[in-house]
């Protein structure tokens, strides 16, 4: 199964909308990405992120409460 996960974006590089990408920290593992679906993104953003490509821009409180629902599943699959 694939998931699209949120993660926080703290750089941006690149002018051109279809060339921008971002570092995005996902619980502190940083990963490049495509911004060129979402070129209103800036510095702190958190955005929806699926196979390298960010699809949306999210409020960071949804991005929270995703981050741990996906934690509280990860914890029941280990129990």
């Amino acid at each position: 199964m694939c998931l699209a996960v949120p993660g926080k974006i703290v750089s941006i590089s690149g002018d051109e909308p279809l060339e921008k990408t971002g570092k995005v920290s996902f619980g502190g593992i940083l990963k490049e990405v495509s911004l060129a679906y979402v070129p209103e993104a800036k510095v702190g953003d958190y955005a929806v992120v699926h196979v390298g490509f960010a699809l949306s821009i999210v409020d960071e409180e949804a991005a929270l409460q995703t981050l741990a629902d996906l934690e509280a599943i990860a914890q029941l699959s280990s129990v």
